[in-house]
């Protein structure tokens, strides 16, 4: 093993990961990719800061801006307002989003039909993307939050028709 490498399962050093992002501070870069085995981290920088660590072997997760992205052109237009019917709440304070990635469709769209494991947005909450199943049967009826908007706790996202 040389000198400077980490055992294979061995976390990386977080003084050194300072330290690189120090050097890309001063440097100016924003992006740097590192590969160790079946590991891969990418670090950015600048207004779309991501660290990433997964396994090269797995899919990678959504990648979103940190800060909300500017209003995009609208989308589907919504249905008429349901006044009543079953609700998605979120399960924890964070930033809705509706697709993976900015550059992605939404995970589902008025009209969708899902299943109670089926995956109808993220909720960011520091840094973490928590991806929200439906946990219901049915049909979305309502998307009750636009992308990129602040949730709470125990706020419906979405309205759902069953049947």
């Amino acid at each position: 093993m040389a000198k400077n490498e980490v055992p294979k399962g061995e976390p990386f050093d977080l003084e050194k990961l300072q330290t690189l992002f120090e050097m890309m501070e001063k440097h100016g870069l924003t992006e740097v990719n590192l590969k160790r085995g079946d590991e891969t981290w990418k670090l950015r920088r600048g207004p779309q800061e991501t660290v990433s660590m997964v396994p090269s072997t797995m899919p990678h997760p959504a990648q979103h801006p940190v800060a909300p992205a500017p209003p995009a052109a609208p989308q589907q237009a919504a249905a008429p307002a349901v006044e009543s019917g079953p609700v998605i709440k979120s399960p924890t304070v964070g930033t809705f989003y509706a697709a993976p990635s900015p550059d992605d469709p939404p995970f589902v769209s008025v009209g969708s039909k899902v299943g109670a494991d089926t995956i109808v947005c993220t909720v960011e909450a520091m840094k973490v993307f928590n991806q929200i199943p439906a946990e219901i049967n049915g049909t979305i009826s309502e998307i009750l939050v636009k992308d990129g908007e602040a949730v709470e706790f125990g706020q419906p996202l979405f309205r759902i028709t069953q049947g």
